[in-house]
């Protein structure tokens, strides 16, 4: 009984292994380190031996993957950076590592806070990956990022500099997600519009 067992567990092995140097063989150089490669060794089917060879090769993420929150930033005509976090603080409320330290700024002559941050860091180390400070964010000011690539001998404590990435980043690595934000951000532009030329009236 346990003989026959190694002998078919050897027998899959074997046409595995056959297998993938057909593949090999019939895709020539387009099975590695290509896009179309990556997609057919993760398709149904796939033969042989489907690994991919990390880290020359990387699986594509999908759109929705999260991992480390990152700042946006936009552009205005001038070329200058207009952060949207008002350093408000919610994200550091909500976080459940409480990965999160936010240094406000405070206007020097009357002392009263700027809603921009003098300094923001997220300890990478602590961070859960969860998305809770991109979800109750009311700015629309932090978000996750797709890279994964963090490993590192030392405590990773990101600070502002590292964080802030622009809009374009953003949109690039969620399309669907930007656009969506982008319509209904224009639609309450529409309606805060709408109200202001009947409050003129």
């Amino acid at each position: 009984m346990y003989g026959k067992g190694i002998v078919k567990g050897l027998g899959i092995t074997l046409k595995r292994l056959i297998e993938t140097y057909i593949d090999d063989i019939k895709w020539g150089k387009k099975r590695y380190n290509t896009d179309e490669g990556i997609a057919h060794r993760m398709s149904k089917d796939a033969r042989g031996i489907f690994t991919v060879q990390y880290p020359e090769e990387k699986i594509p993420v999908p759109e929705e993957f999260r991992f480390i929150p990152f700042l946006i930033y936009e552009v205005d005509e001038n070329g200058e950076k207009i952060e949207r976090c008002t350093s408000c603080g919610i994200c550091a409320k909500v976080c459940p590592s409480q990965c999160i330290w936010i240094e406000r700024t405070k206007d020097p002559k009357t002392g009263r806070p700027v809603p921009v941050p003098a300094e923001f860091y997220i300890d990478i180390d602590m961070c859960l990956n969860c998305g809770l400070c991109a979800e109750y964010c009311p700015f629309d000011a932090i978000k996750m990022d797709h890279d994964y690539e963090l490993a590192s001998y030392e405590r990773t404590i990101y600070n502002k500099e590292k964080l802030l990435k622009p809009v374009s980043y953003y949109a690039s690595i969620r399309p669907r997600n930007y656009e969506r934000e982008e319509k209904a951000r224009a639609k309450a532009a529409a309606i805060k519009n709408a109200r202001k030329k009947q409050n003129i009236r």
